[in-house]
C-alpha cells in the first residue's frame, strides 16, 4: 500500500500550500507515510490535468490510498467527479477527502480483520456514489428546468430571435412579404419559396405574425 496526495487550484495566483500543508498534517498525525503529492495549477472544469493524469494513470496501484484536502480540490463537475471515484473504487484505489470525515475512517481498526474493513470501505465508496449521482442528477435538472424557464421569458420579452437560432428572414421582411399573400398576388407556398422557407418554418411565422397582430 502506498499513500499519495493530490492538490489543486485554480488560478497560478492561488497559493498550494495550505493544501500540502493539511494532507502532510494528516499523515503525520494518523501514521502514513506519504510518498509524495501530485499538484496542478488549474481550473476543476474537467479531469485533463497533467499530473492527475500522471498520477491516476501512471502511478496509483490497487490497494493504494488517494488523499485529497477538499472534496472540490479533485473537481467541481458532479457526473465527473462520480466517475472517478467509480474509477477508484474499481481499481481498489482508497479515496480519503480531509473535509468528508467519514472517508477517512481506521475501518481495520474498528473491524478487526480486512475482509470486514473492506465491506465497511465498500458502504463509504457506494454511498458517495450514490450521493454524486443524485447531486449530478438533480444539477443537470436544474439547469435544464432554468434554460427552459430562460428561453419562455426571452419569448415573452420578443428577444428569442437573439439568442436561439439565426432567423432565415426577420419577422419584418416576412410581414412585408405576406402582404402580398393578403392581397391575392401570390401563394402561401410560393411565397415561401421565394423566401427560401420550409412549409413548417413559413407556417410558424404566419402564426407568429397574426398573434403579434391580434
Amino acid at each position: 500500500m502506498a499513500v499519495y496526495g493530490y492538490n489543486r487550484v485554480s488560478t497560478k495566483e492561488q497559493h498550494l500550500d495550505r493544501g500540502v500543508i493539511n494532507i502532510e498534517k494528516f499523515c503525520k498525525e494518523n501514521g502514513y507515510e506519504l510518498k509524495k503529492i501530485y499538484q496542478d495549477k488549474q481550473s476543476g472544469r474537467d479531469f485533463n490535468r497533467e499530473r492527475y493524469i500522471v498520477m491516476k494513470e501512471d502511478v496509483l496501484r490497487p490497494g493504494d490510498i488517494l488523499i485529497i484536502p477538499e472534496l472540490d480540490r479533485i473537481g467541481r463537475n458532479k457526473q465527473e467527479i462520480m466517475d472517478e471515484f467509480l474509477y477508484y473504487k474499481v481499481n481498489d484505489i482508497r479515496i480519503m477527502i480531509l473535509n468528508l470525515p467519514h472517508t477517512l475512517m481506521n475501518f481495520k481498526a474498528m473491524a478487526g480483520s480486512d475482509e470486514i474493513a473492506k465491506g465497511f470501505l465498500d458502504i463509504i465508496n457506494n454511498l458517495l456514489l450514490d450521493v454524486f449521482s443524485w447531486l449530478a442528477e438533480s444539477e443537470l435538472t436544474t439547469k435544464k428546468k432554468r434554460q427552459k424557464e430562460g428561453i419562455e421569458a426571452m419569448k415573452k420579452r420578443g428577444e428569442w430571435h437573439i439568442y436561439g437560432r439565426p432567423r432565415k428572414v426577420s419577422i419584418e421582411k416576412f410581414a412585408e412579404e405576406y402582404k402580398r399573400v393578403e392581397k391575392g398576388e401570390i401563394k402561401d407556398t410560393h411565397l415561401a419559396r421565394e423566401l427560401g422557407l420550409s412549409n413548417n418554418t413559413y407556417f410558424k411565422y404566419k402564426r407568429e405574425l397574426k398573434k403579434g397582430s391580434s
